[in-house]
């Protein structure tokens, strides 16, 4: 499948591209996994969106970076899989279907599960298709033929499995406890689900009449209304204000329950008056206490957050109009004694977006502590897995030293249910938490285990509650591998090479998975743990909806495309795991980032446009690989194999960001903007053909590498033009992605050619920044001289002279240097291999020398018979031919100047345009520096409006002198430099210094037009 013609069109269309070539992958199942190819098993699994959800920033820039890992292991070589996927979401689907029934007047309850199910699987058809292919839009390189639903058939046995090898291995338990209720879903919820909030509230202070009427204490609560349930008043045992009141009673205001003083040393006496409330089956620290002192606990709460009958006359009201109503009733007791503002933490539901209520409830509970243990061993004994960035290992550490036993109960009916039979005929036919119970992985299982303890009359009934969604995400590596089963994806793809995810999730999601995998499989479930941060928006706020400032991926997709959109957010990652902001205009709907990724592509287009309108139809397997005959092409190479170096590095140290930025660089700058211009002229007709095909094999074999480094980050741009220069056939399955990534050639790379090729390129940006300075005619041919001290920029210069000329539009250019150098010096090796060559030049002059030496001699025998006089020329010529030989040609300088001399057959007007002699007359001139090399453009009435040049230059010159007397005298302020901020006065330094410089660069140049 390829474009329709030889060369591409020439406008870029990311939208028709990219539907095609996605489109294109799954129809031939491009990415569909082999557990048998050969190669190293490289497999990700994507964290699982929620099947009600749709695509966000955050699932696009998460998205990205995974394929851009799978797309480069893959052509590494490696035996990639990326498994998709996605999330039953238990509380939200059952809270929209639940908000759904209201507005029809209904309940769940009245539905029934069965058909409450009905339409929850319904509404997973409905909306699944949303996210999937939005990820498909993205361009992701999963294998669509594994993909996984968490409660689809396999993924539901693999959570059967888990949880009654759990329980019969005494880590699963159900019993009473204190959890998080949210009363908007009705539901326990776990500590990681538990969003805590700073709000300002009040702090109530109420008196407690002792039950001898010998007086009260004086107690302080941000939640009045739980008095009502008020068991103990605690103080320390070591607070010697209180120590005597200890053993006695007090009658709890309103119930009139007489309730003792107890003394822990929980209770901190320095807060509040040192004494504290004890409402054990409302609050967790209450709990402990009052598990400690063999307290009552008294639940005051219904599951939708009403006051059931053991609030006596409350009974029925909103927790939050019961807990006005109660200060109300104790003001008029007049028990209340003071009410003060007080800013605390209130613990909110993730899912409900309602405060918790701490709430004591019979729920099923995972032992923790083994499982975490058996995590921190890997990780102290062996980094295991090891997190990049690894500040984020510590945070992991501790969170499993922290966490306490795991509620994996939800009171919901969409979700895994619990797979627990109660023998309810036990118990008067319903359920209680005195219930018997067997635990089985199916109902015939059940029957089978529960009719030899109840008999065979035995009616059993399922736990209408469901498993926390965390509990079936923690088996997601190895579930969706095909775990329990021994399976082949299992054996090859397991352990995991990486899994990409958030720091926001370590805790509910990445800790889950350690520590189950850890218990199930006997090792952690990936080797790495890349943690992204976050994107923010352009203010560099977190989005969010509540914040109503989330940015739609899908938005910027339809306007800039999908490449754009993916390249930019990628680039923008200034190291792993830092959050990036996101340019946006809101009011346009516009991202000036995402456009220069645009903007990036075009220039990739056009290039690529360029390159194969000159390759006379050949493809680069054609024309062959490349041998350097010029400096430019072994500047380019060198260049483009430093790149495929740096790009493998980054990448395989995580490095995305960087990687990307080297690319664009390399790309935009190297190639396009130098290379491509170097090389126009030898691609002209009557162009040397030698010269033309060297051209055309190098910028063919390195178009090709650039769309293989690129391919991973702009997958579907980087194929359309690959198969458009490989003239691959209509019929043909071959993919870019698919191909070998690219290899460095080390011997090619060059860094001192490379070094000294950027000063050619400074030189020609500095003639260009003057020329457009002095405001010259683009068009207009000029005079340049170019003057350094340095005998090997010199040399660079020389060699790159037709360099210069060519992409500055020099006409003449002179370079004065301190020896004369020939035109056509070559730079690099000439200048690596300087002192062997001149070795061996010596040699051959000294040679010469005694040549002539001979000669000399000959000519004496011959007078030598001549006596006297014969001895006389001997000795005189002799010498003649030592001192000749000295004075020219063992010194290099003068030694070029003889030869010169000798050989001289150009006459004045056959000299080159390109001369080396003294510096020109420093008259109506523009300079720059490069290097040490200074650039100076005289200036002729022909090519430069010198009166426009020299009014705007004063201009510049007067505003660089303001600022220059403003800083200066803000500097000289002793008040300034004193109580300003150390670096607000050294940004004035440096400001002034860059001031001061400017203005005597402008008058050096106002001082040479005449």
């Amino acid at each position: 499948m390829t474009a329709t013609t030889s060369n591409l069109p020439s406008l870029y269309d990311p939208f028709s591209t990219e539907a095609k070539w996605q489109n294109f992958w799954q129809e031939n199942q491009t990415y569909k996994a082999d557990p048998n190819h050969p190669g190293e098993p490289y497999c990700i699994v994507i964290p699982p969106p929620n099947v009600t959800g749709s695509l966000h920033m955050g699932h696009a820039f998460e998205s990205a970076l995974i394929d851009t890992l799978i797309r480069y292991h893959r052509m590494k070589g490696r035996n990639t899989l990326w498994v998709p996927g996605t999330d039953h979401a238990s509380i939200a689907v059952h809270s929209m279907l639940e908000k759904q029934l209201k507005k029809e007047g209904k309940t769940r309850y009245e539905l029934g599960r069965e058909q409450f199910l009905e339409r929850a699987w319904q509404w997973k058809a409905d909306s699944e298709g949303t996210i999937v292919n939005q990820l498909k839009r993205l361009g992701v390189s999963v294998d669509w033929t594994r993909e996984r639903f968490t409660l689809d058939e396999g993924l539901s046995k693999a959570v059967l499995e888990a949880f009654v090898s759990l329980y019969e291995s005494g880590l699963i338990y159900r019993g009473e406890y204190l959890v998080n209720w949210c009363p908007a879903s009705q539901s326990a919820v776990s500590d990681v689900e538990v969003d805590n909030q700073e709000v300002d509230g009040n702090l109530w202070h109420f008196r407690y009449p002792l039950s001898d009427n010998s007086g009260f204490v004086e107690v302080a609560t941000t939640r009045p209304e739980t008095m009502l349930g008020d068991t103990a008043v605690a103080v320390n045992p070591n607070d010697e204000r209180y120590q005597h009141l200890i053993g006695k009673t007090l009658t709890l205001p309103i119930m009139h329950r007489e309730i003792p003083i107890i003394g822990d040393e929980f209770v901190d006496p320095t807060f509040g008056t040192g004494c504290v409330k004890v409402t054990p089956a409302h609050d967790p620290n209450d709990f402990e206490m009052g598990k400690r002192h063999n307290l009552p606990m008294i639940n005051i709460m219904n599951k939708d957050g009403t006051l059931n009958d053991n609030a006596g006359e409350f009974q029925g009201e909103d927790r939050f109009v019961a807990r006005k109503n109660v200060v109300s009733r104790l003001e008029a007791d007049g028990v209340l004694v003071k009410v003060e503002n007080y800013k605390h933490t209130v613990p909110y539901s993730d899912r409900g977006k309602v405060p918790v209520e701490p709430l004591l409830s019979t729920q099923w509970f995972v032992k923790i502590r083994p499982m975490a243990d058996k995590a921190l061993e890997f990780l102290d004994n062996q980094n295991s897995p090891e997190f990049v960035p690894q500040r984020w290992t510590k945070v992991y550490r501790d969170w499993l030293v922290k966490l306490k036993d795991w509620c994996i109960s939800r009171q919901l009916w969409w979700g895994h249910q619990i797979p627990a039979w109660y023998a309810v005929s036990e118990t008067g036919g319903q359920i209680t938490d005195n219930t018997p119970f067997v635990v089985a992985k199916s109902a015939d299982e059940a029957w089978a285990k529960a009719k030899p303890q109840f008999g065979e009359n035995v009616q059993l009934e399922q736990d209408p509650d469901v498993l926390d969604t965390w509990f079936s995400s923690g088996l997601w590596p190895f579930s969706t591998l095909g775990w329990p089963e021994q399976t082949p994806d299992l054996a090859t793809y397991y352990p995991n090479s990486a899994l990409v995810t958030g720091f926001d999730i370590i805790f509910f999601w990445v800790a889950r998975m350690t520590m189950m995998a850890g218990h199930f499989t006997g090792t952690m479930p990936f080797k790495d743990v890349y943690i992204h941060g976050l994107v923010l928006d352009e203010n560099g706020q977190k989005m969010s909806k509540s914040k109503g400032n989330g940015i739609d991926p899908l938005l910027l997709i339809d306007k800039y495309g999908t490449d754009a959109l993916r390249y930019t957010l990628i680039k923008e990652v200034a190291g792993a795991g830092q959050n990036i902001r996101l340019e946006y205009d809101r009011k346009k709907d516009e991202s000036a980032s995402v456009e220069a990724s645009r903007n990036f592509t075009n220039k990739l287009w056009n290039a690529a446009r360029f390159v194969m309108m000159n390759l006379e139809g050949q493809t680069p397997a054609q024309l062959g690989q490349p041998i350097a005959t010029e400096l430019s092409d072994r500047w380019i190479l060198s260049r483009y194999h430093q790149v495929i170096n740096q790009t493998n590095n980054y990448i395989d140290n995580y490095g995305l960001g960087e990687a990307a930025k080297g690319l664009y660089e390399f790309i935009w700058g190297d190639f396009c903007d130098w290379y491509i211009e170097l090389v126009k002229s030898r691609l002209q007709p009557d162009a040397d053909p030698i010269s033309r095909k060297v051209a055309q094999q190098i910028l063919a074999s390195v178009l090709e590498g650039i769309l293989k480094l690129l391919h991973p980050f702009m997958p579907h741009i980087t194929e359309e033009i690959w198969q458009t220069l490989t003239q691959q056939p209509a019929d043909s399955q071959q993919s870019l992605s698919l191909q070998p990534y690219p290899e460095a050639d080390n011997n090619l790379i060059n860094p001192t050619l490379e070094a000294q090729f950027e000063l050619l390129i400074g030189t020609i940006r500095t003639i260009r920044n003057l020329r457009a300075e002095a405001d010259i005619k683009p068009g207009a041919k000029i005079t340049a001289n170019l003057e350094t001290g340095n005998p090997q920029e010199e040399q660079i210069l020389c060699a790159g002279q037709s360099y210069i000329q060519d992409l500055a539009k020099v006409e003449n250019l002179t370079i004065t240097g301190v020896g004369a150098v020939s035109p056509k010096a070559e730079i690099s090796q000439t200048v690596i291999e300087k002192k062997p060559q001149r070795g061996l030049k010596t040699i051959g002059w000294i040679i010469v020398g005694l040549v002539f030496a001979r000669i000399g001699l000959a000519a004496g025998y011959a007078i030598n018979d001549i006596p006297i006089v014969g001895t006389f020329f001997e000795i005189v010529g002799l010498g003649y031919v030592t001192w000749f030989v000295s004075q020219n040609v063992f010194k290099p300088q003068v030694r070029s100047k003889f030869w010169a001399k000798l050989f001289q057959t150009t006459t004045d007007n056959e000299k080159p345009q390109t001369q080396l002699q003294q510096p020109a007359t420093r008259e109506n001139v523009i300079a720059g520096v490069v290097g040490t090399v200074q650039v100076v453009i005289p200036l002729s009435g022909d090519v430069v409006d010198i009166a426009t040049l020299r009014a705007k230059l004063e201009k510049s010159l007067n505003k660089a002198e303001t600022e220059a007397n403003s800083l200066s005298a803000r500097l000289s302020n002793a008040k300034f430099v004193d109580k300003a901020p150390a670096d607000v006065v050294q940004g004035a330094r440096d400001a002034l210094a860059e001031a001061t410089k400017q203005a005597e660069i402008l008058r050096d140049r106002l001082r040479t037009l005449a």
